[in-house]
């Protein structure tokens, strides 16, 4: 009888310190922990060493750090009825773990699926041009509508991010024959306006030598020289009578 007693003591005081080192919780700097008693909302636990003693009280923790959550390729018609495999990144964080917690089962999956289904709705909305040029309009759209609709489990959306277009392989050819007739036409646009530029400066130099006779003689004096330089071959060149009248008046 003797030996009964302190053996029950010491059962319930191992039992006891078993129960308080599972009642022991840590929270992170980058958590906090949502306490409940008896099933009702109670308040939110910074990080440090906590205590919860369950089954009267339980803790869940939520993460407070940016989550960065690839939004899997989507199949959507754009405007203009091509099809298209369009896929993004999506960065969001926890405002309010309560919120995330009491409004929402799993706010991960929820803001998830969301992104999924605007994405559909946003790209499925432009052209295809637009999917492709004009990204960061399109990446501030999404970010605007997801964030207004996770604002009620605490969940703030900062970017959206377009990652990639996947186009048929027979739109892709169209889109390359379409760019290289674009480079052509901008390239015979080049061609004509230097041919323009060219021949206003040819007209510009005509008008200065039919001014001045003068002038002309010296550019027939220069042509010689240039094809006498380069070519080592006799080389006959018509010479104008304008050139000749100058002797003729020297020897008057």
């Amino acid at each position: 009888m003797d030996l009964g007693l302190p053996l029950g003591i010491l059962v319930a005081a191992a039992l006891a310190l078993l129960y308080l080192a599972a009642s022991v919780r840590i929270v992170r700097e980058y958590q906090r922990g949502v306490m409940f008693f008896l099933g009702k909302y109670t308040g939110l636990k910074g990080p440090g060493l906590r205590l919860v003693f369950p089954p009267f009280q339980r803790m869940q923790i939520v993460d407070l750090r940016t989550i960065v959550e690839d939004v899997p390729p989507q199949d959507v018609i754009t405007r203009d009825n091509v099809t298209a495999k369009v896929s993004a990144v999506l960065y969001f964080r926890v405002l309010h773990p309560d919120k995330a917690v009491l409004n929402v089962v799993n706010y991960l999956w929820a803001t998830s699926q969301l992104a999924q289904t605007t994405l559909r709705s946003v790209t499925g909305a432009h052209e295809l041009d637009d999917l492709l040029t004009d990204r960061e309009r399109l990446n501030r759209r999404l970010q605007e509508i997801i964030d207004e609709s996770s604002e009620p489990w605490g969940v703030k959306v900062a970017s959206v991010e377009i990652k990639h277009v996947e186009v048929p392989q027979e739109m892709r050819r169209a889109m390359a024959r379409q760019a290289e007739a674009e480079r052509e036409r901008r390239a015979k646009i080049i061609s004509a306006e230097g041919e323009l530029q060219a021949s206003r400066k040819l007209a510009e130099a005509a008008g200065i030598l039919a001014a001045e006779p003068a002038t002309l003689q010296l550019r027939y004096l220069q042509t010689l020289v240039e094809i006498a330089a380069e070519n080592n071959s006799t080389t006959l060149f018509p010479i104008p009578l304008e050139f000749l009248r100058i002797f003729d008046k020297g020897a008057r």
